[in-house]
């Protein structure tokens, strides 16, 4: 069961699309306010992707301390409810050391899963999603959409056709309780923070944004991601897990075999990138309203203006009355 109570300390939420200088920020403010951080990224939880992933580099983990980068194994699957009961946990044990616990990351589910708690939904049968997991690799996302459309089309039409993961886990949900994700999702939502917590978002330029994720692609294929990608593909590990639909690991497996040349793997990696940054811009900007949104790049002058935010959030803690 789930406790009732949580802690009163307060929190930092980070957030922001892929390559919008999260991590460094994070940082900075860990040093400035005394805070350790916490991954909120779904990929950066796998320990075969430090490359692809972004994974903050050693000299980063001597700067501050950092928790849930990099612990999991990709033949595990990571889910939010898995996240969500480490990252409250990790959270608490922050607090109770005396530190401010910072969430950083991209994946928007999962600080909403922190900071709400999650759906009371069942646990799906592995065999179940086997079974989906066979019919996405064969029939595709398109035809799965259009299944869950007669089956939820509450949640259908909030899917975009090429979301996978979150079509088939809807039909797997469906599948095994008989009542639509829809309808789970509306239950009263258990776990969720119960102190004081400080949402900031980084919406930096759009166009910007998309020049450096390409720019930061082709920095990753020269430190070593195609050798990351060759490292995983040698495990055979099952398709459908998590880690093997990270960005970019389709597409550089592709030109491992020979499916496509290097050149168009490349391109079709940041393709998805940048589309990737589009529809996290398009979550933050529209699903967390009382965030400070600072339109800035972390590494930007401009972004300061979050660690000087979060003091003066703290104080107010402080000063308040227990």
């Amino acid at each position: 069961m789930v406790p009732a109570k949580q802690t009163s300390g307060p929190v930092i939420l980070l957030g922001g699309p892929t390559a919008s200088g999260k991590s460094g920020l994070a940082l900075r403010m860990a040093e400035a306010i005394g805070g350790e951080l916490i991954n909120a990224d779904s990929m950066q939880v796998y320990g075969d992707l430090q490359v692809l992933t972004a994974r903050p580099k050693a000299e980063d983990l001597l700067r501050c301390t950092h928790h849930l980068f990099g612990h999991m194994d990709a033949a595990r699957r990571c889910s939010v409810g898995l996240w969500q009961e480490e990252a409250r946990a990790m959270a608490q044990s922050v607090e109770k050391r005396g530190s401010v616990p910072i969430l950083v990351g991209g994946t928007g589910f999962y600080l909403n899963a922190f900071r709400y708690g999650m759906s009371p939904i069942p646990d799906v049968p592995e065999t179940i999603r086997e079974n989906y997991t066979r019919r996405m690799d064969t029939e595709g996302s398109a035809a799965l959409h259009d299944e869950l459309a007669t089956r939820d089309p509450k949640l259908a039409a909030g899917l975009a056709p090429g979301d996978s993961q979150r079509i088939q886990r809807a039909l797997e949900v469906m599948e095994a309780t008989g009542r639509p994700l829809s309808d789970w999702q509306e239950m009263p939502r258990e776990g969720g923070w119960n102190g004081p917590l400080l949402f900031i978002t980084l919406m930096p330029p759009r166009q910007a944004l998309y020049d450096l994720c390409d720019a930061r692609f082709d920095a990753m294929i020269a430190n070593g991601a195609r050798e990351e990608v060759r490292r995983l593909s040698a495990r055979n590990l099952d398709s459908s897990l998590p880690a093997m639909r990270a960005l970019g690991v389709a597409e550089l497996l592709a030109a491992e075999t020979g499916e496509l040349e290097r050149e168009e793997a490349v391109t079709r990696a940041k393709t998805g990138t940048r589309r990737y940054a589009k529809r996290q811009s398009t979550w933050f900007r529209n699903q967390v309203s009382d965030a400070i949104r600072i339109e800035a790049f972390g590494f930007d002058e401009a972004a300061e203006t979050a660690i000087s935010a979060t003091i003066r959030f703290l104080l107010t803690q402080k000063a308040s009355p227990a």
